[in-house]
């Protein structure tokens, strides 16, 4: 903390996320910067992140979250990797992978270090995996919620000195570090819910005795709040139901607005030396199970003259890319590494239409209204999007887009041939509608206003004392 920052009150952002994409995170930030506030921004540390970096105007602290320091028993353990990673980052060394990567394809690769003339051997192992995969898969749900979360409580209990007037933690792995860090330091804290978790990929299929069950320890650490934030109004109401309150102030995770530039950018088409006639469709965001990419690879083969390009990160990145080198995809599905968030939407809008195919798999699917979603309406670029009550609201609203059943790529490739191929001046009023939505309601700063009228209501209610 700097001479100029002294008597400013101070915000600490818990991102439970690796904080290089995070876009709600930065926004807030710089929001609570620009009204006066100090910020640090608390994150999780993951291979190949440093454990400390500048983000505009403070600074990002990652902190690693090991499921193993909330287990006795392995707490020493946990603590002398913690040890390890710091020291590796000082020496500038690259940390080996975490145990959970260092787990993906293990299953594969025992099986291929069998002889194959020993098929029984080979099949026992298989049957064992088999009959051992429900154990497994349990663990590792465990493991998400709640065991990790408390291990990057821990982790932060050892790491954060300096108080903080709020603590503004981000999804459900925040909750645990949120109420340990206000009984130790003093300060008021708030639940940023940007999904309804319990009912989120992972946990909605649970049988009828887990789920209530960690929904009851979620909810009882959310109650234990003072404030509860969430991203659109649907979420507002089953969170309400879910926790007991009163339904949450919402703040979507919207851009500032943004001016076309003119003539557009062709940053897609020059990375990848595309030729203009080629049109180009564009899922951007998290690469991973359930967000109909899959899908819309096998739409785009239906649809002439165009490309599908992924744009992100995830889990399923490896697999995309393997999928994307084999045909009948070669030349038709391409990858493109992420950007920050300051330069998205001069990548959005070199796109001729964006997919949101997600899956109806979920409760928080069916309401979702994600980033990509308000990314394109600032971008005025048309959008093809699963026909859930949470999307189509917003774009049967603005009129900016085509629903289509997301499960299905023949009317996937539809939606989008339906978009690309509408008259010019049909194309250009989609795009007007969705500039002008973004214009007067869907934009940052339109959505700031919220946020800092609840910071402001913590402030003005004694904080609880430190200890």
């Amino acid at each position: 903390m700097t001479a100029e920052t002294i008597g400013r009150p101070r915000i600490a952002y818990l991102s439970y996320g690796t904080g290089q994409y995070d876009s709600r995170t930065f926004r807030m930030a710089q929001t609570a910067i620009e009204a006066g506030y100090d910020v640090v921004v608390y994150a999780r540390w993951e291979p190949g992140t440093p454990i400390e970096s500048e983000g505009d105007g403070y600074r990002i602290v990652r902190v690693p979250a090991l499921a193993m320091l909330a287990i006795p028993g392995l707490r020493g353990r946990a603590l002398r990797r913690i040890a390890e990673i710091r020291a590796d980052a000082g020496r500038g060394i690259e940390p080996p992978p975490t145990a959970a990567n260092a787990l993906a394809g293990f299953d594969d690769r025992l099986i291929g270090r069998i002889p194959r003339r020993m098929k029984r051997v080979r099949g026992g192992v298989r049957k064992a995996i088999r009959v051992f995969k429900p154990v497994r898969r349990w663990r590792q749900r465990l493991t998400l919620f709640p065991f990790r979360p408390l291990g990057w409580k821990r982790a932060l209990e050892l790491t954060v000195t300096e108080p903080a007037d709020i603590w503004h933690g981000m999804w459900a792995g925040s909750l645990p570090a949120l109420g340990a860090l206000r009984r130790r330091l003093g300060g008021r804290t708030i639940y940023d819910s940007r999904d309804i978790y319990m009912r989120s990929r992972g946990f909605d299929d649970m049988g009828p005795g887990w789920r209530p069950a960690l929904a009851a320890i979620e909810r009882r650490w959310a109650r234990a709040c003072d404030a509860i934030l969430t991203v659109n109004d649907t979420y507002a109401s089953l969170l309400a139901e879910q926790f007991g309150v009163d339904p949450p102030p919402v703040v979507r995770n919207t851009p500032p607005r943004y001016t076309v530039p003119n003539p557009r950018p062709n940053r897609i088409r020059e990375l990848l030396r595309l030729p203009a006639t080629t049109r180009i469709v564009l899922y951007q965001g998290g690469l991973l199970p359930e967000r109909g990419i899959e899908q819309g690879m096998d739409a785009i083969l239906k649809v002439p003259d165009a490309v599908f390009v992924l744009m992100g990160f995830g889990s399923r990145r490896d697999a995309m890319l393997a999928m994307a080198s084999r045909q009948p995809y070669t030349g038709r599905v391409h990858l493109v590494d992420p950007v920050p968030p300051s330069e998205l939407l001069d990548w959005t809008v070199s796109a001729d239409v964006t997919l949101m195919a997600i899956q109806p798999t979920t409760l928080n699917h069916r309401y979702t209204t994600p980033n990509k979603l308000w990314e394109t309406i600032s971008a005025g670029v048309p959008v093809v999007a699963s026909d859930l009550p949470g999307m189509a609201e917003v774009i049967n609203a603005v009129g900016c887009g085509v629903l289509v059943d997301p499960t299905d790529p023949d009317a996937i490739a539809a939606g989008i041939t339906q978009i690309l191929d509408a008259p010019p001046e049909a194309r250009k009023a989609m795009s007007e509608r969705a500039l002008a939505a973004a214009a007067s309601t869907y934009n940052w700063e339109a959505q700031a206003g919220v946020l800092l009228d609840l910071y402001s209501s913590l402030l003005t209610v004694p904080a609880a004392p430190a200890g």
